[in-house]
């Protein structure tokens, strides 16, 4: 048997594993497959009923640190409508061994099939006995707001503390500070030192970003971000990016965007993904909706989709699929 009848395909939180052939009375266990902090397998076995396991691979991290998981777990038929087993919900279960998570499925299975597991959240136990904390909340921008520095600038940006420039939104205006734009955007430099309007008025018209998602975009300027505001206001963070040439904050836009794609956003990611030059976002998306499937359980907006997107972008997506199926 090919190495290939155990290999599971992931994506950052999506993992799904390919069953060619399985003869009654049958064990297979799959290669581990990394998500998280974590090696995962998943197990099968034929019997009167088919059993599907989800455990990690032991090791130290996971007898001292066992993951706490939230997920979904799908059976779906890989050919045809792709009909679909879905294990309800599981929410926080602590996962050490084997035997953590068993689902005993009653309707018989026959011919060529997927098991899909969906990770929703990974958390770990906190050390001082806390609540446990989320791995995926575990912000970079929050972070890089750590430092003293970072924090008196925050200051400086929130209590107004000599502020020489008004920022105006489209519903509301913030007070800034030039030579603090000026350094992390070369755009805003050319604006400055240059005898341009936003020199002589001391304003800067952002038009296309609300109060709130501007004041985010100052906040990641100056250091003092926090990771829910990031998260809530990426896409009009990244078109800020690109528009006034920041290249770290669109980088940071770009691989937050590739960690938890899914059924609901996969299409607007893919557009911003080819409208801002995102290769790896681009990969992602493809790859999610062609190789793993995700293109039929969205059938009614990938149709919206085609009637709206470039056509270059409709043709990448095409070559995919078509791709995919001589392979098949």
């Amino acid at each position: 048997m090919s190495d290939s009848a155990y290999r599971v395909e992931t994506t950052s939180r999506l993992a799904q594993w390919r069953i060619d052939n399985l003869a009654s009375c049958t064990y297979r266990k799959s290669d581990p497959f990394k998500i998280g902090k974590w090696n995962w397998h998943l197990s099968i076995e034929k019997n009167r009923t088919l059993s599907v396991k989800l455990y990690p691979e032991t090791s130290n991290l996971t007898r001292d640190n066992p993951p706490i998981a939230s997920f979904i777990i799908r059976v779906l038929s890989s050919v045809g409508d792709r009909k679909a087993l879905v294990h309800p919900e599981i929410t926080d279960k602590q996962l050490k061994n084997n035997d953590d998570f068993v689902w005993a499925i009653e309707v018989p299975l026959t011919g060529k099939f997927i098991v899909d597991v969906e990770f929703l959240d990974l958390k770990t136990s906190s050390p001082n006995g806390g609540e446990p904390c989320s791995i995926w909340a575990e912000g970079f921008a929050q972070k890089r707001s750590t430092t003293t520095a970072l924090a008196s600038l925050g200051r400086m940006l929130s209590e107004n503390i000599h502020t020489d420039i008004i920022i105006n939104a489209s519903d509301g205006s913030i007070g800034a500070h030039r030579a603090v734009l000026a350094s992390i955007s070369p755009v805003f430099r050319s604006m400055f030192s240059h005898d341009l309007k936003e020199k002589e008025l001391s304003t800067v018209n952002i038009s296309d970003m609300s109060i709130e998602a501007c004041q985010a975009f100052l906040n990641y300027i100056y250091g003092n971000i926090q990771h829910d505001e990031f998260l809530i206001h990426r896409l009009p963070l990244l078109r800020a990016a690109d528009k006034y040439d920041i290249e770290d904050l669109k980088e940071a836009c770009h691989e937050s965007l590739l960690e938890d794609i899914d059924t609901k956003n996969v299409l607007e990611r893919l557009q911003n993904a080819s409208l801002y030059q995102l290769s790896k976002l681009k990969t992602a998306c493809l790859r999610y909706l062609v190789k793993f499937g995700k293109i039929f359980d969205i059938r009614d907006d990938f149709n919206a989709f085609l009637q709206c997107a470039d056509r270059d972008l409709i043709a990448e997506v095409f070559h995919e699929v078509l791709t995919a199926w001589k392979g098949f």
